[in-house]
């Protein structure tokens, strides 16, 4: 990116050279690269051009979705769908139909435990049993019935399964039918489920546990999937620590913890987690060298002393397609397109700010790279009224009990008491919403809240 300033842009600029200038930038009316001069006589907030500046929050979550699909187009012509086993595949997206490999069930099999039997009662017991995973037993004769198993197969010429809480047994051997018996009763027959060649699923069916069981039953040892997108997170800031309890002005790390199981259940694969404090050179190096296809960072978005996430990107020509959302928590999230085609989400460094973040502009983005369907939007009463901002979405913590929305407190931006005991994240819009308005809700991926929705 250049600034008409500066021919030469910030490529032609040392890193430290382009902190020191977008900093000035900040003090003393000098315009960051970018963004429109601003007057050194403005309060602090004004200059940081965070309080009414960014995108709509739907407006920023389309714009992620959109960089999604445009990278996954990219993915695929370099990154082939890979063959993976059935017990690695679940939270993953079929890359091509699922057709069945045999005919479903592969032969006639009893629905019940019971006896076959062939013709009209009463019937001739056999002794010996039918049991699943027999071969292929001998055919009956007219008048004769066996004892079967649920699953077995189902002896040729057999006119139906009678169950065994409808058969009697006289005192000669001989079984009575206690119930009328029709043709084919209780038989599962042949390819009542599929033949062998018909889809059963298409690509892009999100692998599911019923998945699984279905492409087993099918004859299925892999699937073809779309591959997992790869995310490195970089960790930013020295007041964290990664063990023990606050101290000195030192802080726990809570976002490290937080994202690799979170970003793993949206379907990423990540690649590392690196602690690179408050180093500007370390994180120019980081999102150079990476070769994931997200990075993900947590803090220094804003305009503070050592917020360096901006000017990295400046300094590396990356094209900024969300500079700050209006929402609250976390306004000043962002995502960038680097100049490789890769991108890179910026998280507020405050906890419940990342994880508006995360689902405002990471979740969409890997949902489409990684070939995920987006979910229908719905939405519930609340239980009580929240407080709306005057011109920014809010994004709430909830939980869900019958049929009804119930925020949470402790949601503010630097608090995860509320989310930890959340269902989902109720979306408020400017001005909030009274008792019984329905809010649009936002599930977290690893809850089932009763309500009928179901997650990818």
């Amino acid at each position: 990116m250049t600034d008409p300033g500066n021919p030469g842009g910030f490529d032609d600029l040392g890193v430290h050279d382009a902190l020191t200038l977008v900093n000035e930038g900040r003090t003393t009316g000098v315009p960051a690269p970018g963004r429109p001069p601003v007057e050194a006589s403005k309060p602090a907030e004004a200059r940081t051009g965070h309080r009414h500046t960014g995108l709509p929050w739907r407006q920023a979550r389309a714009v992620a979705d959109r960089a999604g699909h445009a990278a996954r187009a990219a993915r695929r012509r370099s990154r082939m769908p890979v063959q993976v086993p059935l017990d690695a595949a679940l939270g993953l997206v079929l890359a091509a139909p699922l057709t069945a490999l045999t005919d479903l069930p592969p032969f006639d099999t009893s629905a019940m435990d019971g006896w076959v039997v062939a013709g009209p009662g009463p019937w001739q017991v056999r002794e010996t049993h039918v049991l699943a995973g027999d071969t292929e037993p001998a055919p009956l004769a007219d008048g004769e019935a066996a004892p079967i198993a649920t699953g077995a197969r189902v002896p040729r010429d057999t006119t139906a399964v009678l169950r065994s809480e409808h058969g009697r047994l006289d005192q000669a051997g001989r079984l009575h039918a206690q119930r009328e018996t029709g043709h084919g009763q209780d038989i599962r027959l042949r390819g009542q489920e599929c033949r062998s060649g018909d889809q059963l699923l298409p690509a892009g069916t999100p692998v599911t546990p019923p998945v699984l069981g279905l492409a087993a039953a099918a004859g299925y040892d892999t699937l073809t999937v779309a591959a997992r997108p790869c995310v490195e997170i970089l960790v930013l800031g020295d007041e964290l620590l990664t063990e023990g309890r606050p101290r000195d002005g030192l802080i726990r790390d809570a976002l490290g913890p937080m994202l690799p199981p979170w970003l793993r259940v949206l379907g990423a694969e990540v690649t590392a987690v690196r602690r690179l404090g408050d180093d500007a050179e370390a994180l120019r190096r980081a999102v150079v060298d990476s070769e994931a296809d997200l990075i993900v960072t947590t803090g220094g978005t804003a305009a503070g002393p050592v917020d360096h996430v901006h000017p990295i990107l400046h300094a590396t020509g990356a094209d900024l397609l969300v500079d700050g959302v209006q929402v609250r928590p976390g306004h000043p999230m962002l995502l960038a397109r680097l100049k490789d085609g890769r991108h890179l989400v910026g998280l507020p460094g405050n906890p419940l700010a990342a994880v508006s973040g995360l689902l405002t502009l990471a979740q969409p983005l890997l949902r489409a790279l990684g070939e995920h369907p987006a979910p229908e939007p719905y939405a519930l009463p609340l239980a009580e009224g929240v407080q709306g901002h005057p011109h920014d979405t809010r994004l709430v913590p909830v939980v869900l009990r019958a049929d009804r929305a119930h925020p949470l407190h402790y949601n503010g931006p630097a608090m995860l008491r509320g989310m930890a005991a959340a269902d989902a994240l109720a979306v408020i819009p400017p001005g909030g919403l009274r008792p019984g308005d329905e809010s649009e809700l936002l599930d977290l991926p690893w809850t089932l809240a009763g309500t009928g929705v179901c997650f990818t």
